[in-house]
């Protein structure tokens, strides 16, 4: 039976589901149902690979990002393979992205849509029966919260968000269906406006409702209990149309009972009044913002009902005026009632010249033709004027440059139909929270769309005659349009000079403030207009944004924060949240903040500025006792230490995040790889050489765990330098085995056997015999894979030795499974069993699970060459589930390797099949070159019983 788009049910209204013909279909794990999720909101419609990184990974996007969105979308396309040959589902590669195709009612929130749209057309129509019934089934779809595991996706959380709305708004439809039926909604009223106390209509129905009850005087008071609502949690007066009910029940209106719906009568016409056209003029030279002013046209293209206000938010020079300006101007033909303008001049370098919401409601009635003896006296009443005169006219609203949600907040208008547009270089959350404001969050250009705007200013002859000069500009810029625009005025009035003289002044680190300044107006000095959302901040703020200058990588978390300021972490939390606000730093994932270039070099200037340099080099202490201290940690819970570091206490007022286990190590690594590279040599340069080769040490583990094998060569070189300038015999002992590992991993066995020999003897020079340990643990490693077994044994029980003189438990564990690899190795397999096992012993007991994985792995071997492979697979199988428990995919994917080539031997060839197919996905993910040699063993001939072989060709 050919089966159709309704077989597959895609259902978002609550957790996300998958179901086909009845049955629950797996989609994967949180990556891919993200992906997944993305592609649906909605369907139909192009996502581009780029906003499948963003949606999944934030900031916190691997290097392979884009990659695995392509692995994704395959097994997206494996697992609806039913749906896609039959031709009733698609999904389709379409550059830049990829685009999924159903039909709309196999998508539970599309159906949703259509039917309470229906629904509230039949109660529009004054046929509340089919208006309950579609309205009922519309409600029945959802099961939760919509899109609730997607929470930090923001996409899915501003879908979700406006389904939610469009929820209530069926609610309510709903309702007045349920009222003008004469039936019982009082109880469940009562519920929703406590959960829901801005919704007005709300409110107006349970009014009607008690009043229909004979119930007048809790209908009276239910209104006052509205207006203190309104007023204590938004500061505004209750809507003309909840007045308007009031009225009419204080007056006893007999339409009131027999009304089929809750909504009062329309007020009378209002009086002829100009049409006001107070926009600024449109700016010349806009461009490179494309995508968001289509974002913007999607808020009047929308059916989902009013969004009270547009907040454009961002730092300061990103463009916010510009782009709500233009936008105004396109979107006007939508407004034909004219639109208002305020600058409320919220971050004037004057504090006095803030304008608040009483100033500019008098502007407001001025431009509305309001003559000045029909003024009443008091702020409330104008504003109550300026709303009654908003409602049912279509205006859009700018107010510009807003400095905090007081300022915007009583100008919104009581009724649907007119339109806010704000523009704040805060991000006036509050708004979003209450009002339902939608906010659109302003970065600075891609280098693409920075390309353009300075094409349109300095024309295409500039442009393609000095190409490195251009891009030397537009990466100093940082994508902000401000200083693209004061760069291109700086070019066009100097047409004689080459722009690669201005990209030189650009470039220099110290002086790229001092070239960004246009003529004598402030606004078009950098530094200038930088200042004035930095002198907005309260003092704590502004003395952590001044040290953020400091911080060497691209981003950060809050516990670094927390050690420039020596403040506790939640403190810097809320300082870091007062900036995030400010839009002077960026949220950059989970408790991770960014800081642009140029606001970097703004917080760089302002400690130049300080007299004392003590705070700053208090500061960089704390830091990097910050980093050497935890990442330490960190390595401590991947693994124990076959030898350790001494470290000395770290500075009062040093963040130390706890790292319980290996997991949150793997977490704080991933969060960090970035800053540690750059920590290492901003270290080495501000003359920290121990805080150098400590924090290279303790990061080398992981970055051998993920590969980075030319990271670690270069952070051990710096520190080896910084230890040898210091004349610090134990860092460079350290440095020198770490070198030695970097160049055995990247092929070089001679560099490698001279650094390792130098840590040897360093090592027993300074007397410490769990690094010399550690150094001959090396050398097998190194001596193995040159071929000499016998010496790669002889360095196994040296480093053994080594460790018992140390007393490092750990250290002889390892070297334990060690001698016992070699000897399989070398044909001893019972021998090697035995060493093993010993090895688990005492492994087991310094809690070394990676250890653990590794030597399960050596007795599968040792068993598998005995012929034993019912005991090689139970070996193996102990292997792969302690690698999955510490994290170690690669370590994983060589057992599940080991695992099928046990089970080939045992004849059970589905079974090794099995794990080399779990293995070949794991190398793949990995970008893995072992995973040629498993597809290898996939393709092996199966022997038959005919004794002739088949050769699988569906892997």
């Amino acid at each position: 039976m050919k089966s159709t788009a309704h077989d597959l049910t895609f259902r978002v209204l609550g957790s996300f589901h998958v179901v086909h013909e009845g049955q629950p279909v797996p989609v994967g794990g949180p990556q891919l149902r993200t992906v997944l999720a993305r592609l649906l909101t909605p369907p139909g419609r192009t996502v581009s690979v780029a906003a499948l990184v963003r949606e999944v990974w934030d900031a916190d996007a691997p290097p392979d990002a884009e990659r695995t969105i392509r692995t994704y979308v395959s097994r997206l396309r494996t697992a609806l393979a039913p749906l896609i040959t039959a031709g009733t589902v698609t999904l389709a590669t379409a550059p830049p992205g990829y685009l999924l195709r159903v039909d709309h009612d196999a998508l539970d929130s599309t159906r949703f849509e259509r039917l309470a749209t229906a629904g509230h057309d039949a109660l529009a129509a004054a046929r509340p029966d089919e208006a309950a019934a579609l309205l009922d089934e519309a409600l029945g779809l959802w099961r939760g919260d919509a899109y609730a595991e997607f929470a930090d996706c923001a996409a899915l959380a501003a879908a979700g968000a406006r389904l939610e709305r469009l929820r209530l708004t069926a609610s309510e439809d709903r309702i007045a269906a349920d009222q003008a039926r004469g039936g019982d909604v009082v109880a469940e009223l009562e519920t929703l406006v406590r959960q829901h106390p801005e919704r007005e209509r709300l409110w107006g129905q349970l009014m009607l409702a008690l009043y229909r009850a004979d119930r007048q005087a809790e209908a009276l008071a239910v209104f006052r209990e509205a207006r203190t609502a309104l007023i204590d949690t938004h500061g505004i007066e209750p809507s003309p149309q909840l007045i308007e009910v009031h009225r009419r029940i204080l007056a006893q209106d007999p339409l009131l009972s027999a009304a089929p719906a809750d909504r009062p009568a329309p007020p009378p016409p209002a009086a002829a009044w100009p049409l006001p056209a107070q926009l600024p003029p449109p700016v010349t030279g806009f461009a490179g913002r494309d995508h968001e002013l289509s974002r913007l046209d999607e808020h009047l293209l929308t059916g989902d009902g009013p969004v009270p206000a547009l907040i454009i938010s961002g730092p300061a020079g990103v463009g916010k005026t510009t782009l709500a300006v233009t936008w105004a101007h396109r979107a006007t033909a939508s407004f034909p009632d004219g639109s208002l303008y305020a600058n409320l001049r919220g971050f004037d370098p004057d504090d006095t010249a803030v304008l608040d919401a009483p100033a500019v409601v008098r502007g407001f009635l001025d431009a509305l033709g309001v003559p000045a003896t029909r003024v009443p006296p008091s702020p409330d009443a104008q504003l109550g004027l300026f709303r009654s005169l908003l409602h049912e006219r279509r205006m859009l609203i700018l107010l510009d440059n807003a400095r905090d949600v007081s300022q915007v907040r009583a100008l919104l208008p009581g009724a649907p139909g007119s339109l806010v547009l704000v523009t704040s270089r805060n991000r006036l959350a509050g708004l979003v929270a209450t009002e339902g404001a939608h906010p659109v969050d302003l970065r600075p250009m891609t280098e693409d769309k920075a390309r353009e705007l300075l094409h349109r200013r300095l024309g295409a002859r500039r442009m393609t005659g000095e190409p490195t000069a251009i891009e030397v500009i537009i990466a100093r810029c940082g994508g902000l349009p401000l200083a693209l625009s004061i760069a291109a005025a700086l070019a066009a009035t100097r047409p004689d000079q080459p722009i690669a003289a201005l990209a030189a002044q650009l470039a220099d680190p110290g002086g790229v403030l001092d070239t960004l300044r246009g003529d004598s107006d402030p606004a078009t000095d950098l530094r200038a207009v930088f200042s004035w959302s930095y002198r907005a901040l309260t003092e704590p703020a502004a003395e952590l944004f001044a040290l953020l200058g400091l911080h060497p990588g691209p981003d950060l978390a809050t516990a670094a924060a927390a050690s420039l300021a020596g403040l506790p972490v939640r403190q810097a939390h809320a300082l870091l949240a007062e900036l995030v606000a400010a839009n002077l730093v960026t949220p950059a994932g989970q408790d991770r903040y960014f800081l642009h270039d140029l606001l970097r070099a703004y917080s760089e200037d302002l400690l130049a500025e300080a007299t004392d340099p003590a705070p700053r080099t208090a500061a960089l202490d704390r830091l990097l006792d910050h980093y050497v201290h935890t990442s330490y940690a960190a390595t401590l819970a991947l693994h124990p230490p076959f030898s350790t570091l001494d470290l000395p206490p770290a500075a009062p007022g040093t963040a130390l995040p706890e790292i319980p286990d290996a997991a949150a190590a793997h977490a704080w690594f991933d969060a960090e790889r970035v800053g540690l590279l750059s920590a290492v040599a901003h270290a080495a340069r501000h003359d920290h050489p121990a805080h150098a080769w400590q924090l290279a040490w303790s990061m080398a583990r992981d970055l051998d765990r993920r590969g980075q094998w030319s990271d670690r060569l270069a952070t051990q070189e710096i520190a080896l330098a910084a230890g040898e300038r210091s004349g610090d015999p134990v860092g460079q002992a350290h440095s020198h085995r770490e070198l030695g590992m970097a160049y055995f991993r990247l092929g070089g066995d001679r560099q490698a056997t001279d650094h390792l020999h130098q840590a040897l003897d360093l090592f027993d020079a300074v007397g410490e015999p769990a690094g010399a340990g550690h150094a001959r643990i090396n050398l097998s490693m190194l001596t193995e894979r040159q071929g000499d077994l016998h010496a790669a044994l002889q360095h196994a029980q040296q480093a053994r030795e080594e460790f018992q003189r140390a007393g490092n438990a750990a250290g002889q564990a390892y070297t334990l499974n060690m001698i016992g690899w070699k000897l399989t190795l070398l044909g001893d397999h019972e021998q090697a069993i035995d060493y093993c096992e010993r090895a688990l012993d005492l492994i087991r007991e310094v809690g070394d699970h990676q250890g653990e994985a590794d030597t399960w792995d050596s007795l599968g071997h040792a068993h598998h060459k005995l012929g034993d492979q019912s005991r090689a697979i139970a070996c193996y199988r102990q292997a792969i589930a302690l690698f999955e428990q510490v994290g170690d995919q690669y370590g994983r994917a060589c057992s599940d390797v080991n695992l099928g080539e046990a089970h080939w031997t045992a004849a059970d060839h589905e079974a090794a099949r099995t794990a080399w197919r779990r293995a070949l996905v794991t190398l793949d993910e990995l970008g893995h070159p072992d995973a040629d040699g498993v597809r290898a063993s996939l393709r092996r001939p199966t022997p038959t019983d005919s004794g002739n072989t088949r050769v699988l060709t569906n892997t």
